[in-house]
């Protein structure tokens, strides 16, 4: 079995917490409020900036130069594509990049960040890629099943573009590219003594990104009152 997918086995509840939060499900509808997503998106550009220094981390932390162009291309991809995405639907509310970046961190993207970086500070290049992986493979799968509700990808569908670009096949190629790395990693570096403890960083990491939604969906909840 590939590392990948027993991580996912291995950690199941909280892996279904997460990719099947209601947060998510608001998105494929509609019906997520405004305000919710407004909360999530911001505090999510906030989140990247610390997601593109943990990719800083894992050039250090890498053994070969293919690892370090691996790595190199996740901080690309942040900087100089999602991140994008972010701004231009943050424009639309009137926020500016420099507004996003003065904006405090929730503590739940505190604890998110510090937890992945501690994890790339204290282990190696194995240990911070299973701590990554659940955000980078896991927004692939999510918004992979929600393109197939109907009218998810709608115009009248205000979080159509979120879906769309994450379920591009430019980013389920980032994410499959993700999950090759991670197995190959697993493949040159797991041994037997260490699942417990990668599976454990990965279950944590995952509850961690159903705390992010949660942020978001307590905002909205005020809404349905």
């Amino acid at each position: 079995m590939e590392f990948f997918k027993k991580l996912k086995q291995s950690s199941g509840e909280e892996w279904a917490a997460y990719t099947e939060h209601q947060f998510t499900e608001g998105l494929a509808d509609g019906s997520l409020p405004q305000a919710a997503f407004k909360e999530y998106l911001v505090q999510d550009y906030l989140f990247l900036i610390e997601f593109a220094r943990a990719y800083a981390v894992a050039v250090y932390k890498s053994p070969t130069l293919a690892d370090m162009r691996e790595a190199a291309g996740g901080i690309s991809a942040i900087l100089d594509g999602e991140m994008g995405l972010h701004v231009k639907l943050c424009a639309e509310w009137g926020l500016t990049p420099q507004q996003l970046e003065a904006t405090p961190a929730a503590a739940e993207t505190l604890a998110y960040t510090r937890y992945v970086l501690d994890a790339g500070m204290r282990g190696d290049l194995l240990a911070l890629k299973v701590a990554l992986s659940p955000c980078v493979i896991g927004y692939a799968e999510i918004a992979n099943r929600l393109a197939t509700y109907p009218g998810a990808l709608a115009d009248r569908n205000p979080y159509s573009v979120w879906i769309s670009e994450y379920a591009s096949e430019a980013y389920q190629d980032v994410a499959a590219k993700a999950k090759d790395h991670l197995n190959d990693l697993a493949a040159r570096y797991l041994t037997k003594e260490r699942e417990d403890e990668l599976i454990s960083i990965f279950r944590e990491a995952t509850r961690l990104e159903a705390e992010f939604w949660e942020m978001g969906w307590k905002v909205g909840a005020t809404h349905f009152e």
